[in-house]
C-alpha cells in the first residue's frame, strides 16, 4: 500500500469513527484497525489523536466552505442564494458521507485549536452574513442569525440522519420539498 493511501484510509476510517463515537470515545488503535494499518503508522503522520482530528476537522470546514462558496450567486435574490447553500449542503454531504456529521458532533469540542475554531467560525460568517443580508433586505425573518443557522442547519443533519439509517430515499421531488420547507421556517411572511 503506498504511503498516501495509508494517510487516506486513516483520515478517512478516523472521521467515519470521530462522527459516529465522537472525539473521547475514538482510540488511536481503534482507528488503526479500521484504516488496516499499525497505531505507529498513525503517529508517523499525526502527532497525536488531537492533530488528527484537528487536520479533518480543518479540512471538512474548508471543503465545506470552498463548497458553498463556488459560484455563490451574490448578484441574486436571497431566495436563489438560499437554494444555492442548500444545493452545497447536499453536494457537500453527498460527496463527504461523514463529514457534515463530524463537523456537527466537534464543532464545540474542547480538542480544537485555534486555527479550527478560527475556521469554524468563518464558516459560520458565512451563515451569518447570508441571513443578516436577507433580513436586511426583509426577505428572512427578524430572530438572531445564530438561531437562524440552527433553525436550517439542525434540521438538515436530522434529515441526513434519516437519510444515512435508510428511512428516507432523497429523491428529487422530496429534495425540493425540504428545501422549500426550511425555507418557509426562515423566510419573512407577510
Amino acid at each position: 500500500m503506498r504511503t498516501s493511501n495509508k494517510k487516506d484510509n486513516v483520515m478517512n476510517s478516523a472521521l467515519a469513527l470521530f462522527a459516529e463515537r465522537g472525539f473521547d470515545a475514538t482510540t488511536v488503535p481503534m482507528i488503526a484497525t479500521a484504516a488496516n494499518v499499525g497505531a505507529g503508522t498513525i503517529y508517523r503522520y499525526f502527532e497525536n489523536k488531537e492533530v488528527l482530528v484537528n487536520t479533518l476537522f480543518q479540512n471538512c470546514i474548508s471543503t465545506f466552505t470552498k463548497t458553498i462558496e463556488d459560484e455563490f450567486p451574490f448578484n441574486q435574490s436571497i431566495r436563489k442564494q438560499f437554494h444555492h447553500i442548500f444545493k452545497s449542503m447536499i453536494l457537500f454531504t453527498n460527496k463527504n458521507e461523514h463529514a457534515m456529521y463530524f463537523i456537527k458532533k466537534h464543532s464545540a469540542g474542547h480538542f480544537l485549536n485555534d486555527q479550527s475554531q478560527a475556521d469554524f467560525t468563518q464558516l459560520l460568517n458565512l451563515f451569518k452574513t447570508f441571513f443578516d443580508t436577507g433580513k436586511q433586505q426583509f426577505v428572512i425573518r427578524n430572530l438572531p442569525s445564530e438561531a437562524l443557522i440552527a433553525i436550517v442547519y439542525g434540521a438538515f443533519l436530522e434529515i441526513q440522519d434519516l437519510v444515512r439509517a435508510g428511512g428516507l430515499n432523497p429523491d428529487q421531488e422530496i429534495l425540493l420539498g425540504i428545501e422549500e420547507s426550511l425555507w418557509d421556517s426562515v423566510r419573512r411572511h407577510s
